[in-house]
């Protein structure tokens, strides 16, 4: 029996993108076990101290780099965990914020426009429309009413990741663990101080925490953040962003789907149609995006 694959891919490259979906598909289970057993400060402290020590031996300076490499720590090695772990620990149903989360791609466009002057025409700006409307759907939701603060709080988290990526692009040509090692490093000693200020009691007690709580944070630096962004770089050096860009689609469903069954939450029909036009809108607005680059090379 022969695995049918994508032109230029073959059945190792279709494993690796599997792979990397499934990761970052089940990672929205794993941050809130983690939350609800360590906290949200805590948590992310733990996770961005474990993604330090597996790729501290690549922390360096890098001439002319290191206001874009100390920011990018700030905003993708903490603040975003703020906000996301906060959001997942005042919600209830998590599919709700993996559709919400969706967000982040029409504001990096958006901020792209802004700050980096790039043109967008019609076909990204009617995509960038559907992002925002199959979100906005969610607000006549019944059922996701009550998350509003976990949507405010990811929506916050999305537009710092926006605007994490735009750091990152200035960072062309730095080693990605090099990038990883200070992200762990500047992001650990941000979050430290919030887990001892806001959180005492966590750290005081994570001597006592199982394990299993601790494995779910493990799961996170490092079947997410570790192996998942480095299946996606090592998909980037085999094939053209074009293509590789549509493979990351499939991890929000798996996000939205795993977290129902997960936590038994409801994925109403409201949730369903606003989830999917956002996701129509997000792959427009990714694809279009990833040809435009590729062009730009």
């Amino acid at each position: 029996m022969t695995i049918k694959t994508a032109p230029g891919f073959d059945t190792r490259d279709i494993l690796v993108a599997i792979m990397m979906n499934v990761l970052w598909g089940l990672n929205i289970i794993a941050v809130k076990m983690g939350v609800a057993a360590i906290g949200p400060f805590t948590a992310a402290t733990l996770r961005q101290a474990i993604v330090f020590v597996i790729c501290a031996s690549a922390l360096r300076i890098v001439p002319g780099k290191m206001r874009e490499l100390i920011g990018l720590g700030v905003l993708s090695g903490a603040l975003f965990y703020v906000f996301i772990n906060a959001s997942v620990a005042v919600a209830d149903n998590l599919s709700a914020l993996a559709i919400a989360g969706q967000v982040g791609v029409p504001f990096s466009l958006i901020l792209g426009v802004v700050f980096l002057g790039e043109k967008i025409h019609r076909t990204r700006i009617i995509g960038m429309a559907l992002s925002f409307a199959g979100i906005a759907m969610l607000l006549f939701d019944p059922a996701v009413l009550d998350e509003l603060p976990g949507l405010m709080l990811t929506a916050c988290g999305s537009f710092i990741w926006a605007v994490s990526s735009l750091v990152q692009r200035r960072l062309r040509g730095v080693p990605v663990v090099t990038i990883y090692a200070w992200m762990g490093l500047v992001g650990t000693l941000c979050l430290a101080p919030l887990a001892w200020i806001f959180e005492p009691e966590h750290v005081r007690a994570l001597p006592d925490v199982p394990l299993r709580s601790f494995a779910w944070v493990v799961f996170s630096a490092i079947g997410s953040t570790m192996l998942g962004h480095g299946a996606m770089s090592w998909l980037l050096q085999r094939h053209p962003i074009s293509a590789v860009t549509p493979l990351t689609l499939a991890s929000p469903i798996i996000s939205v789907i795993v977290a129902s069954l997960f936590f038994a939450t409801p994925l109403t029909p409201l949730m369903i149609a606003g989830g999917t036009i956002a996701l129509v809108g997000v792959a427009i607005v990714t694809i279009r995006t990833a040809r435009a680059k590729e062009r730009q090379v």
